[in-house]
């Protein structure tokens, strides 16, 4: 019999990692006619008008009963018009980041979009945010972790005291059948989870090490996690997205050719350890 090695990977999404032809990582490809033909992105904001770079004002917002009183607002320039935009588009996630300890992580992910040039974004509090989602969801029957710990445990070959190569399949099928790691519960909605990563493109788990004794094992899971900070075209034609101006902005920042700002990579890892024994 030969025994499994470690590191081993036991999932791979079909998407990949890095993968800057995805369409939510397209930026300044729309103009200014598209946007509001296709997209129906008429209405912005409520500080500045990008298409005709002025300053909003009750006197020249449409729907104001003083609209057309005094002119049609002050001329700013695109720079300084990207910058009202920005201070909005983070003013308005606040609702979605409401309590808890990633409440801030949204607001720092806009100013990366705004000064990051495109460059990946890393923050501990991403990867802990990840670790803790993986440890609270108890769900024997999806939990891809709690799925990998039952698989181990169940084909450990304990006479020999390791895990027949033979039976690597256990683990990638374990895996295949559970629910990936991802913020889509209630708190989400909330907590900041659920607007800066929601649901995930690519994910990684390695089983790094495994340690077994008489009655008992160790491992080491490593979950790898990417996201997207960007919109693609599906994304704001939906009625949940459209509707609202922190996604308006967001992809009028992001799409337009005036501006162009470019989307990124998002990256989360946990490493989980696994501490089983018969006795438990």
């Amino acid at each position: 019999m030969a025994a499994l090695q470690f590191p081993f990977t036991v999932f791979k999404s079909q998407k990949k990692m890095d993968d800057s032809s995805a369409s939510d990582m397209r930026c300044g490809d729309l103009s200014e006619n598209e946007l509001k033909r296709k997209f129906h992105l008429v209405d912005i904001s409520t500080r500045a008008d990008p298409y005709k770079l002025t300053k909003i004002t009750p006197f020249n917002q449409p729907q104001s009963r003083f609209y057309g009183m005094h002119g049609q607002g002050e001329k700013i320039t695109q720079q300084e018009c990207a910058r009202v935009l920005f201070d909005e588009f983070r003013s308005l996630s606040r609702p979605f980041a409401a309590y808890g300890p990633y409440k801030h992580l949204i607001e720092k992910m806009i100013t990366h979009l705004q000064e990051g040039e495109g460059q990946a974004f890393r923050d501990p509090l991403l990867d802990s945010a990840l670790k803790e989602q993986i440890l609270d969801d108890k769900s024997k029957k999806y939990s891809s972790f709690l799925r990998l710990k039952q698989a181990l445990a169940s084909n450990i070959d304990w006479n020999l005291c390791c895990f027949d190569n033979a039976r690597k399949h256990t683990l990638i099928d374990a895996v295949k059948t559970s629910i990936l790691p991802k913020f889509c519960r209630f708190q989400d909605n909330f907590n900041g989870m659920g607007i800066t990563i929601h649901d995930t493109w690519a994910t990684h788990i390695t089983v790094s090490s495994l340690k077994i004794e008489k009655d008992a094992f160790q491992a080491v899971i490593n979950y790898k996690i990417q996201d997207h900070f960007g919109l693609d075209n599906d994304d704001i034609m939906k009625a949940k997205f459209n509707q609202f101006h922190f996604f308006r902005i967001w992809f009028l920042l992001q799409r337009y050719d005036r501006f162009g700002f470019k989307p990124f990579f998002t990256n989360l890892e946990a490493r989980v350890e696994i501490k089983w024994s018969k006795n438990d």
